[in-house]
């Protein structure tokens, strides 16, 4: 592995002074040789960066960019990890009648192939004030699905790939 931590250490810090296109292959490499939690820490950093977009946004762009399973799994895992608000909450995506009270709904990749992404930024915001732990339930999902997470931008694979340099420091 002495080809990733060389890779790492150019993100060790700032993370800066790479191309676009280089980080996008750095974190394909990245992503294809570390732990999926790994990736994840990396993501949540990148989440909590004043660097980024807030986590709504940048969650609304993976969701547009997912396939209708990928939607339905991210929904119904925010679902479950909200607990009862789950079904409030996402239950605003489907119209009147769609809230119900107990458990969240199952969402079906058909059903979350009809929600907007623009919806889901409002959503994860309310589920943030909720549960701010929410996050963290959302970058482990998303570091299951390295391709969605290279549609956001050079700044947050930057700082991911920084994370991730970090953590294999200390390990």
């Amino acid at each position: 592995m002495p080809i990733l931590t060389d890779l790492l250490n150019r993100y060790l810090g700032s993370g800066a002074g790479a191309d676009t296109g280089q980080l996008a292959d750095d974190f394909h490499q990245v992503a294809q040789n570390v732990p999926t939690d790994v990736l994840g820490k990396g993501l949540a950093a990148a989440f909590g960066s004043d660097q980024t977009p807030e986590v709504g946004q940048m969650v609304s762009q993976m969701f547009g960019a997912s396939s209708p399973e990928q939607r339905a799994a991210m929904l119904n895992q925010l679902g479950g990890a909200l607990g009862p608000a789950g079904a409030t909450i996402l239950g605003s995506l489907f119209g009147p009648g769609a809230a119900t009270t107990g458990a969240a709904p199952t969402i079906t990749p058909e059903q979350a192939a009809r929600v907007d992404p623009q919806q889901i930024q409002a959503v994860v915001t309310q589920a943030q004030q909720h549960n701010p732990g929410i996050v963290d339930s959302l970058s482990g999902f998303y570091a299951q699905h390295p391709g969605l997470v290279k549609t956001l931008g050079s700044a947050a694979l930057a700082i991911m790939l920084g994370k991730i340099s970090e953590h294999m420091k200390t390990s």
